[in-house]
Formats: structure tokens, sequence, C-alpha cells
């Protein structure tokens, strides 16, 4: 097929990896303007357009999607279909049936489940136990179109945002080059959406991440595994922001306020939360880098009462 790619993130790398690699005739590549990043705000390429020049395929970067010379400058390429992987931006109906095929959006949850901008996240937020991949046809609504195929991923027990979102993404990609498979020969099912069983999947922010320790010790722990890389879960410790990377439930209860420091061992400490006790295996200071809790307690006092705020 000659494919329209829009994407941005890492994320999308590997569908478009995918698609050329399935002899898919990738004509535009279509992703978010460049942005200045670092100390010296040097302008960076978004991941899409950095593998995107590396194969020699054309960008295009408008800041709005959405005004009419757009979608003239897409249909001067006469593609056969578009796929849609976290580009950024709303489409409009004009481009969505701008294309024989429309739209084809890779979208990291089980629809209808988990709709919105942070789908991977939020699965291990809520303490999901199965999460995936779904193939969707593009319309108008958020993450409502009609869906063509899925694909079941397990949230192991110790599944970050991080792993989590490798593993989406990759099964993204083969899902991709299938479901083009499908289009293309005819044999492509369309399902339509029921209601959402879960919350919009909003997006993150840093203060998101930010742990109030009177609630259970289980949702703590989830918090630190969904945020990890970023926005990441962090307490304050002596008025430095303290980052958590690592740790594990222990259900036995003390008496103390939740953030109090329980017991100091040579491996790692334990905090009281509102429902149960959170072991901090990993962690971070401001200017160092991760550590493991017995690395920090080496070179760090850290006393039985303390109060993480």
């Amino acid at each position: 097929m000659r494919v329209i790619f829009m994407g941005t993130p890492d994320f999308s790398v590997g569908t478009l990896e995918a698609l050329i690699e399935a002899e898919h005739e990738v004509c535009l590549v279509v992703t978010q303007p460049d942005k200045p990043k670092g100390r010296g705000k040097e302008m960076q390429f978004t991941p899409v357009k950095e593998a995107a020049v590396k194969h020699d395929i054309p960008v295009y970067q408008p800041k709005k999607i959405r005004e009419p010379e757009c979608v003239e400058v897409l249909r001067k390429y006469q593609a056969d279909v578009m796929v849609v992987v976290a580009f950024g931006q709303i489409l409009p109906k004009e481009i969505l049936e701008l294309t024989p095929y429309g739209c084809i959006n890779v979208h990291a949850s089980l629809l209808p489940k988990y709709r919105g901008a942070a789908p991977i996240q939020w699965a291990i937020l809520d303490g999901e136990e199965v999460t995936g991949v779904t193939t969707m046809q593009m319309d108008e609504g958020l993450d409502t179109g009609d869906m063509i195929l899925k694909e079941e991923i397990p949230i192991l027990p110790d599944e970050t945002g991080e792993s989590l979102h490798d593993k989406l993404a990759a099964a993204g990609a083969a899902l991709c080059v299938e479901t083009l498979e499908a289009l293309e020969d005819g044999t492509a099912v369309f399902e339509h959406q029921g209601e959402t069983t879960t919350h919009y999947a909003k997006m993150l922010t840093k203060e998101m991440g930010e742990i109030d320790w009177s609630r259970p010790a289980v949702e703590v722990e989830r918090l630190v595994r969904g945020m990890n890389s970023w926005p990441s879960a962090y307490t304050h410790w002596k008025e430095k922001v303290m980052k958590i990377w690592q740790a594990e439930v222990c259900e036995a209860d003390t008496k103390e306020q939740p953030g109090t420091v329980t017991c100091v061992e040579k491996e790692d400490f334990l905090v009281q939360t509102g429902k149960g006790q959170l072991r901090v295996k990993m962690l971070q200071l401001p200017g160092k880098k991760r550590m493991e809790t017995a690395a920090f307690l080496r070179g760090y006092e850290m006393e039985r009462g303390t109060l993480l705020k």
C-alpha cells in the first residue's frame, strides 16, 4: 500500500519501521514540529522524524493539521491509507476521509477501555492484569472508531510504564501490518465500540507523581511503577525531592502516621501508608543517579520515625 504515516514519539517509531520492512510504500511522514530541548535549547527532531530522515522519507510538520492547506498537501501524495500512531493532534473529517482506506490508528489499550492520551500508565495505576493494543478505523471522536484487530498483553507484577510501553509498541507495530493486509485483501472485520468501562486516560502531569502516603500501599506501589519513567513517583525528604523507582508492598500495619519511616534495614526501609507499608528498594535524589536503597543507606542517614511528605 501507499501510506502516509502520522506519528511523533518513540511509541510510533516501531510501527513506521514495521511498515517499511513489510514493503509498504511510506510516501510521507507527518509529525509534530521540532522543539527546543536541553540547556542549549537546540531544536530537536521528533523520534519519528529521525526515523523518517534515516529512510529518506519526506517529512511534513504542520503546527495545526486542521488548517485547510494541510489537506491539500496530503492530497498530493495520493496515498491509499493513512496510519496514525500517537500523532498528537486531532484530525478533521476532511483528512479522515482523504484516502480510500481512511485513517487507521494503533491505540495502546483494549478499546473501548482507556480511551485517551495515557492508556499505558493508567492500566498500571488502576491495577489491571491485562492490557493490549487495538487497531481501529478513526472517526471524528476521540478513540471511538470501529475496532479492527486486538492483541492482549499481560501486565506482570513488576511491570513499569516504561517496560509496558516497549511491549505495546512492538505488539502494535506487528498488528498494524496485519491490519493493512486484512484491509487490502478484504478480510478486515469492523466492530463498533460500546461504552467504555474505565475513565478517560487523561494525560499525565508531573504533579500526579507526588505520593499521597494516606493511600494504601498497593496503590502507592502501582503509582511507582506506572509513573516510571515519567513523571516518576516522588516524595520529600529533608526538603529534597526523593524519587522512588522501585518498591514492594508489605501488608503489615503499624500505628504510625502515614509517611513515617517505620523500619530502616541494611538493604531498604519501610514507610507506613494508609493501609500497609511500602518497602523502598530503589530511589534517586536531585543531581544523583538512580541507586539501590542499600547504596543510599551507606551514604545517607535515614532515621526511623522520619516523616516523608
